[in-house]
């Protein structure tokens, strides 16, 4: 339940990394990828379907990625899995955030619009497969100081929270069929955002039916009992948020603790169950687990990788991000 989850050798299960990003092509690998301008300018191309095939090449590109990794056994590594912790769907409202370049902007419908067509092309049509998992994030009303980000307590009228924050992440849960939602380092309503009861019990679970995986944004459980102070330590916050559906900690030991939190009493083998479920499930989804000649995908060839019909859109998506601006 940490993004670098071990293997399993006694079960087959090789070490695997959900950490990975792809928000204008596949991010930080040790191979040539094809670079599409950044979010904020493919917004301003206006062209869900230019978006869409950008996903759908950057999946493809991926793809080829993870089985030079699997061919190599490199899947223990970050940044050469499936699960791509993109698109940011959050609304850029405040200029002193550091984030807003990579969302689609400040309107919540061309951000809705544009973020379906990234995760329908990112994850594909195959009935069983997936061809790659898109993640929405960050769940949510993330947008506020950069340097507040781990601390900041926000409240939003209702109206705001379900007309401006939630629509994105709405549409993609209920019709894209994403298969994460990575939740957000602030608080909402005094409790941290990966323990909310109104964002992750209420609505992203029962009233959404949202049955894929959660992972934190990076050290965001920390946050409870280092910066949020909401929680007393490790133990406490890894129970609660846990309990709260936050099935991945993206950091490096706070899950650590839910060993003894499970002696100790805190949260149950069980409930722990219910996370490791839903993280396998996607795993299955994405074919990691069998044979190659049963998962098209898994034969995509490295010849993708920066190939000319993916370099040629790229261009084509600059030429239609600029903006004229009229004095």
């Amino acid at each position: 339940m940490l993004n670098a989850a071990p293997a399993i050798p006694r079960l087959g299960i090789p070490a695997y990394d959900w950490w990975n990003e792809t928000l204008h092509g596949v991010a930080r690998t040790p191979f040539k990828t094809t670079v599409f301008p950044q979010a904020i300018a493919m917004a301003a191309t206006f062209d869900k379907n230019s978006l869409y095939k950008m996903a759908d090449y950057s999946a493809l590109e991926g793809r080829a990625i993870y089985n030079k990794a699997v061919e190599l056994k490199r899947t223990n590594e970050r940044y050469l899995g499936l699960t791509y912790w993109t698109p940011n769907i959050n609304i850029f409202r405040d200029p002193r955030w550091g984030r807003g370049q990579e969302t689609y902007g400040e309107d919540p419908y061309l951000t809705a619009t544009l973020g379906d067509a990234f995760v329908k092309g990112l994850q594909g049509d195959d009935p069983k497969y997936l061809k790659a998992a898109a993640c929405a994030k960050h769940y949510a009303v993330h947008s506020g100081p950069e340097s507040l980000r781990h601390t900041f307590d926000v409240d939003v009228t209702p109206y705001e929270l379900w007309d401006t924050y939630l629509p994105a992440f709405k549409k993609l849960v209920t019709e894209s069929k994403v298969a994460g939602v990575m939740c957000a380092y602030n608080a909402f309503r005094t409790q941290p955002c990966c323990a909310s009861d109104i964002l992750m019990n209420d609505i992203l679970r029962k009233e959404w039916h949202f049955d894929g995986y959660v992972t934190s944004d990076c050290w965001a459980i920390d946050d409870f009992f280092k910066n949020h102070k909401t929680h007393p330590d490790a133990e406490s916050a890894a129970a609660d948020a846990v309990y709260h559906g936050t099935d991945v900690d993206c950091g490096t030991d706070a899950y650590k603790s839910l060993v003894s939190a499970v002696k100790n009493g805190k949260i149950t083998e069980e409930q722990i169950n219910i996370s490791v479920k839903r993280l396998f499930l996607i795993r299955f989804k994405l074919g990691m687990f069998d044979p190659v000649s049963m998962v098209k995908y898994a034969q995509t060839p490295s010849s993708v990788l920066e190939c000319e019909e993916h370099s040629n859109h790229a261009l084509k998506m600059a030429r239609q991000s600029i903006v004229l601006l009229k004095k």
